[in-house]
């Protein structure tokens, strides 16, 4: 039996940069490779909770409008055998949003779409960039996703 974690949370952030749209990647240090934030939650931590924390941690965005994106990410890690569930959100930012990076990262980007799914590896970071942008810059938010922080 291959176990599953669900103790990792994710979030993609979105601001207006310039007058566009554009979501927010991070290339990692760790691995070299680009993604959107993610981390473990921590001992009675909800999900929310916890993506509030990482993006303070690792980007020094204070969120003020957090949304479930209504989508998990999943994919099977070999190196530990261990299948990941991992609930994605979304952090809407202010227009041309600063950002400060944690030593868990090189450097960031604010992408659009396409330049999201050209800097990212991985096909599941492919969908969740795609279903982001689909619901929450191509259409109006659906106000039932709004997650209410303290």
């Amino acid at each position: 039996m291959i176990p599953i974690n669900t103790s990792i949370v994710s979030g993609v952030a979105i601001s207006e940069i310039d007058g566009e749209m554009k979501m927010l990647l991070m290339k990692r240090v760790k691995g070299g490779f680009w993604c959107h934030v993610a981390g473990s939650m921590e001992e009675g931590e909800s999900g929310p909770e916890a993506i509030v924390r990482e993006f303070l941690e690792e980007t020094q965005i204070k969120v003020s409008h957090l949304y479930n994106a209504q989508f998990l990410e999943q994919f099977y890690e070999a190196n530990v055998n261990v299948i990941e569930l991992i609930p994605v959100f979304v952090v809407l930012c202010s227009p041309n949003q600063e950002v400060e990076l944690n030593h868990e990262h090189t450097e960031y980007k604010w992408c659009s779409l396409e330049e999201a799914l050209e800097l990212s590896p991985f096909p599941n970071q492919h969908a969740v960039f795609k279903h982001v942008w689909s619901y929450f810059v191509e259409q109006p938010i659906n106000k039932l996703y709004r997650v209410k922080t303290s």
